[in-house]
């Protein structure tokens, strides 16, 4: 187990701090979820350059990182919509293509041993992904119209990524 690795199993654990510190009566909860968040996505950029810059890019953490990063963008996006019911379908559309990327990625995880790499678009679309959902913690007092616009690109975003991922999956024939 090295470093990068710990740090995904970290920002696993820290997952359901979230909720529980968003959804408490703590004063400014929301201000407190959304440092928690920051730091769990620094945590994440850290571990990437550790690997990178050290050569500790395991399959483990090729598996951890991406579940970590899911997981936890998908619980802020749940608090988002438990306080904002509109956007329940942003949550429906992440999920679908979140189901859709693990059982891609499963497949070649067990035709290869291995997970592809995020491609380009993939890394972008997390870091919107992220700001748009940080902004939202920060000021719950945004207005509809602004949060409507900012989640439909981020998703857009991803949806897009997943396509290229699909691309490569169905060019590559699953190998």
């Amino acid at each position: 187990m090295n470093v990068p690795n710990i740090l995904s199993l970290i920002r696993l654990c820290v997952v359901p701090l979230v909720p529980l510190v968003y959804f408490s009566d703590l004063p400014h909860a929301n201000l407190w979820a959304a440092l928690i968040y920051l730091l769990a996505t620094l945590t994440d950029a850290l571990d990437g350059y550790i690997a990178r810059k050290f050569n500790l890019i395991t399959r483990l953490g090729r598996v951890l990182d991406p579940l970590a990063d899911k997981l936890m963008s998908f619980c802020v996006l749940v608090c988002i919509i438990i306080n904002e019911p509109p956007l329940f379908w942003a949550g429906a559309v992440f999920f679908i293509k979140e189901v859709c990327m693990g059982l891609g990625a499963l497949v070649q995880y067990k035709k290869i041993n291995d997970v592809p790499p995020s491609n380009i678009l993939g890394k972008i679309s997390t870091a919107y992904f992220f700001v748009v959902c940080f902004v939202i913690l920060v000021y719950p007092g945004l207005h509809e119209t602004a949060k409507i616009i900012a989640i439909s690109t981020a998703l857009a975003l991803n949806v897009s990524a997943f396509a290229i991922y699909l691309w490569r999956f169905i060019r590559n024939k699953g190998k």
